[in-house]
C-alpha cells in the first residue's frame, strides 16, 4: 500500500485492504500482459504512468479540483455527454468495472445471471475498492438496456448522487426527440450541480475539447492500417481505456505524441508483429480496465488486433460534434446528432453498427473477426448471431465468443482462438 495515498483513500471511504489486494492483482496482471510485450512504443512509457496511479495520483487531482470549486462527474457509457460535463468546467470520468469483485455480496442484490458489467459496478461499490465512484460528486447512469435500467433502482439505495439519464431505443424521430429531452435534462442537472450557466461559449469550448480527443484517436486509429502493425492491439485497447480516465487535454497531447512516433515506424516498417501477421478486427461489448483477457489471448496466439468496433474503440469516438453553431440550441442540436449516431446494439433496428463492422474489416485491412460478447449481455449477444451471419455469407472470417470476466476460460477460448487464427492464415495461403 502507498503510505503517501492511504489517508485519501481512508477519507473517502474504501476498504484499505481490499483496495491494496486490488492494486496487488491489478499490477501482477499489467506486468504480465502489457510489460511483457516486445518492441512497445516508447510513447506507452506516459500510459503505463497513468495505469500506475490510476487510483493515487489522478484521485489526487480530482480531489483537489474540487476544493478548487470544479465538480467531478462519473460515468458508466459513452451516451453521457462530455462535452456538457467540459462547458460547465467540470470533469467526466469513467468508474470502475471490468472485473469481478465482492461476488457473494452483489448476488445478494443481484441474479447470479446478470450481465457481468453490471455486476461489476455494484461488485466495486460494495467491495468499497473504486475510488472514482466515492470521489463523483454525481454518478450518471443511462438506461440503455433492461438490466441496468432495472438494476439502478437497487443502485440508488447504494449511491445517493445518482442521476439516470433515459436513452430511446429506436432510430427514429421520437428517439432522437427523447434523445434531445434527455440531454437538455442533463444540462440542466450539470448547471444545478456546478451552479455554471452554460452559454453558446462555454458549450463549444467544450465540444473543442472533446473533438481534440477524438481526433487524436482517430489519427492513432489510421496509423494502425499499416503492415507490420506499428501497436499492438493491446496498447491500443489500454490507450482508448485511459481515455474515459486522464485529464482531456494532456491526454489528446500524449496520443498526438505517440501517433507521431508511430508515423516514423510506419515510414521505417517497424512493427510490434512480423508483417504479414493475422489482422483480427474486434468487435463487440466494451472493453473496461482490466478486462484485458481477449485480446491477450489473441495477440500471444499470433495475431495482431487492429481496430476495436466498441464503445471503448471506434463507436465511441466514431463521429466528432459539428461545433458551428452560435446559440446554446444549435450546439445542443449538434450534440444531440452526434449521439444518435452511435451505433450501440440497444438499438432497432440496428443496420449502421453491421455496415461500420463491415467498413472496418475492410478499411483496416482485417483477416477475420472476433465478435466479443459479455455473458448475459442480451443485446450484443443476440445481435452477434445477425453479424456472424451477414459477415460470413460475404466471406468473411467471424468468430463469436461469449465469456465473462474470470480466468476461468482462458485454455478453451485460446484453444478456439488459435484454431481461428489457423483458419484465417490457412484462407490468406490458399
Amino acid at each position: 500500500m502507498s503510505g503517501e495515498y492511504e489517508q485519501m483513500w481512508r477519507d473517502l471511504g474504501l476498504n484499505l485492504e481490499a483496495h491494496d489486494a486490488l492494486l496487488g492483482v491489478l499490477g501482477k496482471g499489467y506486468e504480465d500482459i502489457f510489460l511483457s510485450q516486445k518492441n512497445r512504443p516508447a510513447g506507452m512509457d506516459y500510459f503505463n504512468f497513468v495505469m500506475s496511479e490510476v487510483h493515487s495520483l489522478r484521485i489526487k487531482e480530482l480531489l483537489e479540483s474540487q476544493k478548487a470549486g470544479r465538480k467531478v462527474i462519473g460515468s458508466f457509457c459513452v451516451f453521457v455527454p462530455e462535452e456538457i460535463v467540459r462547458a460547465a468546467d467540470a470533469t467526466l470520468v469513467g468508474l470502475c468495472t471490468g472485473a469481478d469483485f465482492a461476488t457473494e455480496e452483489v448476488e445478494k442484490l443481484l441474479p447470479r445471471n446478470t450481465c457481468s458489467l453490471i455486476k461489476s459496478a455494484f461488485g466495486f461499490k460494495l467491495g468499497q475498492v473504486c475510488p472514482y465512484i466515492e470521489s463523483a460528486d454525481m454518478i450518471v447512469g443511462e438506461n440503455t438496456c433492461d438490466g441496468k435500467k432495472k438494476s439502478y433502482e437497487v443502485l440508488k439505495t447504494l449511491v445517493p448522487n445518482l442521476y439516470v439519464m433515459d436513452l430511446p431505443q429506436m432510430k427514429s424521430s421520437e428517439g432522437r426527440a427523447v434523445l434531445k429531452a434527455e440531454y437538455e435534462r442533463f444540462r440542466k442537472a450539470v448547471e444545478d450541480l456546478t451552479g455554471v450557466t452554460i452559454d453558446a461559449q462555454r458549450l463549444r469550448k467544450g465540444i473543442d475539447i472533446v473533438n481534440g480527443k477524438r481526433k487524436a484517436i482517430h489519427r492513432l486509429s489510421a496509423l494502425r492500417k499499416a503492415d507490420p502493425a506499428p501497436i499492438s492491439g493491446l496498447d491500443a485497447l489500454l490507450i482508448n481505456q485511459v481515455y474515459f480516465y486522464d485529464d482531456p487535454i494532456r491526454f489528446t497531447d500524449s496520443v498526438n505524441k505517440i501517433c507521431t512516433e508511430l508515423e516514423g515506424r510506419n515510414k521505417a516498417q517497424v512493427g510490434v508483429f512480423p508483417k504479414g501477421a493475422p489482422r483480427i478486427l474486434l468487435s463487440g461489448c466494451p472493453m473496461a480496465v482490466p478486462n484485458w483477457k481477449l485480446p491477450w489471448i489473441i495477440e500471444t496466439s499470433g495475431a495482431v488486433i487492429v481496430g476495436e468496433e466498441s464503445c471503448v474503440g471506434e463507436r465511441g469516438t466514431r463521429n466528432l460534434t459539428n461545433d458551428s453553431g452560435n446559440t446554446v440550441d444549435e450546439l445542443m442540436e449538434a450534440i444531440v446528432d452526434r449521439y444518435f449516431q452511435v451505433d450501440c446494439a440497444i438499438f432497432r433496428p440496428n443496420p449502421d453498427r453491421l455496415e461500420h463492422v463491415r467498413q472496418m474489416y475492410t478499411t483496416y485491412a482485417a483477416d477475420g473477426v472476433i465478435h466479443y460478447g459479455l455473458q448475459f449481455c442480451q443485446p450484443y449477444q443476440i445481435e452477434s448471431l445477425q453479424v456472424e451471419r451477414a459477415l460470413e455469407e460475404k466471406g468473411i472470417a467471424t468468430l463469436r465468443i461469449d465469456t465473462d470476466y474470470s480466468m476461468e476460460d482462458v485454455e478453451q477460448l485460446k484453444t478456439r482462438v488459435e484454431a481461428f487464427i489457423e483458419r484465417i492464415s490457412s484462407r490468406r495461403a490458399a
